[in-house]
């Protein structure tokens, strides 16, 4: 049986949500998940305490995603279990390996971020291949690659990008 175009349709992730108005908004506009960064070097970092009180505020159906860069597994197994129903997503040079162990050999669902190079230097990045070698996620993020982790709100050249990476 061949997956619907369902399965495959863009889902909203909208992260470094801090503030109970801004999870509110995020659900209202439609968001499928609403990301909590445990990175303390970001200056939207939330404790996984704080996750979890705001997490309480989604509805069904929205997912809450912790962001992880470069953490210990324990650290990411303890944040998943303190924030029911939530999801990882690694965002820094976490091996498949290292995935998969984070998050208990597929107890839990998780999201692998792939930072693609601004300008030119995308055409580079072979996505077919970084897609493939984290076949293990339940997801891949597509973020601008920047100094340190996280997209910064940069925009990377989606034209240089395989149209599909399902084959």
């Amino acid at each position: 049986m061949t997956p619907s175009s369902a399965t495959f349709r863009t889902r909203i992730k909208i992260c470094g949500l801090t503030r109970e108005q801004d999870v509110d908004a995020a659900v209202d506009a439609g968001a499928d998940a609403v990301g909590f960064v445990l990175y303390a070097k970001s200056p939207r970092a939330v404790t996984v305490e704080r996750a979890a009180e705001l997490a309480r505020r989604l509805p069904p159906f929205v997912v809450p995603v912790l962001l992880f860069v470069n953490e210990a597994p324990d650290r990411v197994q303890a944040g998943l279990v303190a924030v029911p129903g939530s999801m990882a997503q690694f965002h820094g040079d976490e091996t498949p390996e290292l995935c998969g162990q984070s998050t208990a050999e597929g107890r839990h669902r998780w999201l692998r971020a792939a930072r693609i190079p601004l300008g030119a230097a995308g055409a580079g990045f072979d996505l077919l291949n970084y897609a493939a070698s984290y076949s293990q996620a339940s997801a891949i993020l597509l973020d601008a690659h920047v100094d340190g982790y996280g997209g910064a709100g940069k925009v990377f050249d989606w034209s240089l990008l395989p149209t599909a990476v399902d084959a």
